[in-house]
């Protein structure tokens, strides 16, 4: 008679129909947590959505918890057989803004072309959504859930805004778990299982500039009154060298990753490189994404091209994102940002900044039971040898979670892939991402249930 586990694989193909149908409706459902882009009931009906979703699976004690920054978190609880290890699923419900332009077909509408279903939150996170629900269903139709569960699903992550992260520390009794699966990162491509071991810690800072009274004939006055445009674009020009390498003044920018690689060919091809354009940085790719900090030019507040007139600009800013790899105080870093951008500035120009965002990094164990059985059940459930790599994005809550279930095993993976395109205009999802890590999962589940960490 076949076992459990070779029942699993079954359950999970019949209930894709029902995961796509799923993923539907919550692509369907606007919930951007800015409530200048979108109607901040689409969050609350998302939430109440994956509310929902949970009860009818047996979770009958999930609630909506407003959190600190005013968004609703979905939490989530279930009590499995006497003595089962208890796990922590996580995701989030609120997904970037989408704006038409780019997009091929509307972002808003699950759509499948060529074999990937395209659709903002489809990758990046109302995919793991339907793969937690997949997951737990599958186990359901082969009989009772095998541990004690915990379902955490964020409203505000992709705002940054650490409403979780402040209830987490608050509140880190109720995230009491052995186990926590992190589902917010991906694949290093389709059909590779992959668990992310590093996260990179964030800082968002502001710059502002400021230089004269006011706007300033650019014939009459330019070449002796101080531009602060020119002084912005100074100063910003110092964060890197000659080869893209970060040169903030005080912080360490040399570190190696001695984990997978990531090849030159693969980046390019993976980032859209056009023809003739260099990789930046003195290390290795995985070195530049993974183990050294990095600073990004997300904005400048300047006269756009059209229309700009023949005038010295008295005031620019411009908005910075500082990444930084495991081992790196994100506070530090962006102190130390600011210190250097004071000092880069010329011409005695008056310099302003402030930070507005800061996320921890993080590094995983990879030596506990729990790290290797997820290793194990994912590379029978996609068919080929689990791998590990480090991201260059950050999630602010595995640090928080860390901090505050110190004992836990933390371990981090997820649905998007290099073609998921998650932030930007066509974000997608294959189906077989759905497909092999619901079944990973829900092998990963049973086998926890018959054994502890």
């Amino acid at each position: 008679m076949p076992t459990r586990e070779q029942h699993l694989p079954t359950a999970v193909e019949n209930l894709m129909p029902r995961a796509l149908a799923d993923l539907r409706e919550l692509v369907a459902l606007r919930s951007v947590q800015d409530a200048t882009v979108e109607d901040p009931d689409q969050c609350r009906l998302a939430a109440e959505w994956v509310r929902q979703a949970f009860v009818d699976l047996g979770l009958t004690d999930s609630q909506l918890v407003r959190t600190p920054d005013g968004s609703d978190a979905v939490i989530g609880r279930y009590q499995g057989p006497q003595g089962a290890p208890r796990v922590l699923l996580y995701a989030h419900y609120d997904v970037q803004p989408a704006p038409p332009e780019g997009w091929v077909s509307d972002p808003w509408t699950l759509t499948e072309r060529d074999g990937r279903y395209y659709g903002r939150g489809a990758a990046d996170c109302k995919g793991s959504i339907v793969t937690h629900l997949t997951a737990l269903r599958a186990l359901l139709a082969t009989g009772e859930l095998p541990v004690s569960l915990t379902v955490v699903i964020e409203g505000s992550e992709e705002q940054g805004t650490a409403g979780l992260e402040q209830y987490v520390a608050a509140h880190p009794e109720e995230f009491d778990a052995e186990a926590i699966l992190i589902q917010d990162t991906g694949n290093v491509r389709v059909g590779q299982p992959t668990l992310t071991v590093a996260l990179r810690g964030v800082a968002d800072v502001v710059v502002e500039v400021e230089a004269l009274r006011g706007e300033l004939h650019s014939g009459a006055f330019g070449g002796a009154a101080p531009d602060a445009l020119a002084a912005l674009v100074a100063m910003l020009a110092s964060l890197r060298d000659a080869e893209g390498n970060t040169t903030i003044t005080g912080l360490e920018a040399s570190g190696t990753w001695d984990g997978a690689e990531y090849t030159e060919e693969s980046f390019r091809s993976d980032a859209g490189m056009l023809e003739g354009t260099q990789v930046l940085g003195s290390g290795t790719v995985a070195d530049m994404l993974w183990a050294r900090p990095t600073v990004t030019i997300l904005g400048i507040d300047a006269p756009p091209v059209t229309g700009a007139v023949a005038a010295i600009q008295p005031r620019a800013a411009a908005r910075l994102n500082l990444r930084v790899p495991p081992g790196t105080d994100p506070a530090q870093a962006a102190e130390a940002l600011q210190a250097h951008l004071q000092q880069a500035a010329p011409w005695g120009v008056r310099v302003r900044t402030e930070v507005q965002g800061l996320g921890a990094p993080f590094g995983a164990r990879t030596d506990t039971t729990a790290f290797a059985q997820l290793a194990e059940a994912l590379t029978e459930a996609f068919g080929t040898e689990t791998i590990t790599a480090g991201m260059g994005g950050s999630i602010p809550l595995t640090a928080a979670l860390a901090q505050a279930q110190p004992r836990a095993s933390i371990v981090m993976l997820g649905l998007s892939d290099p073609a998921s395109a998650m932030h930007a205009p066509n974000e997608s999802v294959h189906p077989d991402e759905i497909r092999h890590t619901a079944l990973g999962v829900a092998l990963f589940l049973h086998r926890l249930g018959l054994s502890t960490i």
